[in-house]
């Protein structure tokens, strides 16, 4: 059994996946900040996944975690993660010597993409598919899966399309440049172009401009173009089968998806290129619930495979 821990800002959500792909348990409890308090809470949620399956921490098959920030895999060590008050914590050997067992440590995006990957093949049963998860977050960025491995580049930086400039007259970006992508289309972007005290500032903005408020329409539009965008930089640039979107916006759903393949489906009208690659039918939105970043932590390090049988309904979602 393999088990997998996605630590975010302020929740920790953590999967058991059993040898035949199927998610058996599941665990939600608060994140701590700092570094000795991360580190609890992994030992806390292994120790309380432990209970539920029965199966001893040392005896687990495989643990990771996925975690936002700087990660290098190799090392298990997370050079910076601002939102949980990490620089440069040894977190995969802390855990390892204290469970007794070898912790892998991934960047949560690129988790979440192994966790796409996954859900694919459990649909379509392709296990050398070739897929981009793009994060729709606070920020954006990518996790691409080139034949069942992740594209982590020579710095670890490779996916990170949202600090790529698109607009040089754009706002500044917290990483010092002018007019990035994460400028438009993320959740951040969203807060600046819609100041809203609403509790789900993206769905009262789509709702508005539903309602035909036109600027909460201008922001939408906006907001889409931007997404569209990065669906086809990934397409041109990785020319990958699929484009998964996820990420805190992926809980728009069909809303999301509809405009951002309306966008894609005008470009292609006035584009012979864009149409022969039949962008609007290679993106997608996850299903809603579905913990990519734990699940794509629990196969850090290992092939991917699907279930015995691709045609049973979804693991995930079985009761």
């Amino acid at each position: 059994m393999r088990l997998g821990i996605d630590i975010g800002g302020t929740k920790t959500a953590a999967v058991a996946i059993g040898d035949d792909g199927a998610l058996t348990e599941q665990v939600r409890m608060p994140t701590g900040f700092g570094a000795d308090a991360v580190v609890e809470t992994a030992l806390r949620t292994v120790e309380r996944m432990s209970l539920l399956t029965g199966v001893d921490p040392g005896a687990f098959r495989s643990i990771g975690i996925g975690i936002p920030g700087s990660v290098d895999s190799a090392t298990g060590r997370v050079a910076h993660a601002v939102n949980l008050g990490l620089e440069g914590l040894d977190l995969g050997p802390r855990l390892s010597e204290r469970l007794g067992v070898d912790v892998r440590v991934e960047n949560d995006v690129k988790a979440a993409a192994l966790g796409a990957h996954h859900l694919l093949g459990l649909a379509d049963g392709i296990r050398a598919h070739s897929m981009a998860y793009l994060n729709l977050g606070t920020g954006l960025a990518a996790g691409i899966v080139l034949d069942g491995h992740l594209l982590r580049g020579g710095r670890g930086v490779a996916g990170e399309i949202g600090h790529i400039p698109v607009d040089p007259a754009g706002a500044a970006c917290p990483c010092g440049q002018r007019g990035c992508l994460e400028t438009i289309a993320s959740g951040s972007a969203l807060a600046a172009l819609w100041p809203s005290t609403h509790r789900y500032p993206s769905l009262e903005l789509f709702d508005r401009a539903d309602a035909g408020d036109p600027a909460a329409a201008l922001v939408r539009e906006r907001f889409l173009t931007g997404v569209a965008s990065a669906v086809r930089l990934l397409a041109l640039t990785t020319d990958v089968d699929d484009i998964v979107i996820g990420g805190g916006l992926a809980a728009l759903g069909d809303r999301l998806l509809d405009g951002t393949r309306g966008v894609l489906a005008d470009w292609a009208a006035g584009s012979a290129f864009l149409a022969s690659l039949d962008l609007p039918r290679r993106v997608q939105v996850i299903p809603r619930g579905f913990p990519a970043a734990a699940v794509g932590a629990a196969l850090v390090g290992e092939e991917l495979a699907g279930l015995e049988d691709p045609e049973e309904e979804p693991a995930w979602q079985r009761s």
